[in-house]
């Protein structure tokens, strides 16, 4: 009992500390793809916390689009590090895991894009409620900036009603969606780890 207890509070630890890096990885990706400044507290925090990954990644895969692909591979490569730890540590063998790297990088990509869902579904609403408080607040001026190449498509749909945005609300209801088909994807490749 004592082992299987150690065994949660390491894998407990893990997933806090890639999600973590894997989060503020994903911050940057967005920060750079949606135009938002870096020149506030949030960006020189993203940079700080990222740089030491991003900076290698870029020497070898040079930034050539608005799209910080480098930046995107690096939160990729920790989730598949972090899916092979888990399955290490749960038992399976380090031969059976390397056999199926191609579960491992799938799972990985599963879980970018769950952690990505998660990252948007914040900003989303942490941005609203910010609109509502304290609009001028620097957080708010950079969550609203990654929030809204999100949200455009969704206020072309729905204009706002009684002068209320409700295309959070929807936003959130896809995001929920994608969150729905991603547990259903990650179930079916958990069957390439066994």
């Amino acid at each position: 009992m004592a082992n299987s207890l150690l065994t949660q509070l390491l894998l407990l630890i893990l997933d806090a500390v890639f999600g973590f890096f894997t989060s503020v990885l994903l911050a940057r990706f967005y920060m750079q793809w949606a135009r938002v400044s870096f020149r506030n507290q949030i960006g020189v925090f993203v940079i700080a916390v990222t740089d030491w990954i991003v900076q290698p990644a870029r020497r070898i895969f040079p930034l050539r689009s608005s799209l910080d692909l480098p930046t995107l591979l690096c939160a990729w490569v920790l989730q598949v590090l972090l899916s092979l730890l888990t399955a290490w540590i749960a038992g399976m063998a380090l031969s059976s895991l390397l056999n199926s790297i191609v579960g491992l990088m799938l799972i990985g990509v599963l879980e970018l894009i769950r952690l990505s869902v998660f990252f948007l579904m914040f900003v989303v609403i942490v941005a609203a409620v910010m609109s509502w408080i304290s609009s001028y607040n620097p957080l708010a001026t950079v969550l609203t900036g990654i929030a809204r190449p999100f949200l455009r498509p969704f206020q072309r749909m729905l204009p706002p009603v009684g002068g209320v945005d409700l295309s959070p609300l929807l936003l959130l209801l896809v995001l929920q969606m994608v969150l729905l088909l991603i547990g259903w994807a990650r179930s079916g490749l958990g069957s390439l780890l066994r």
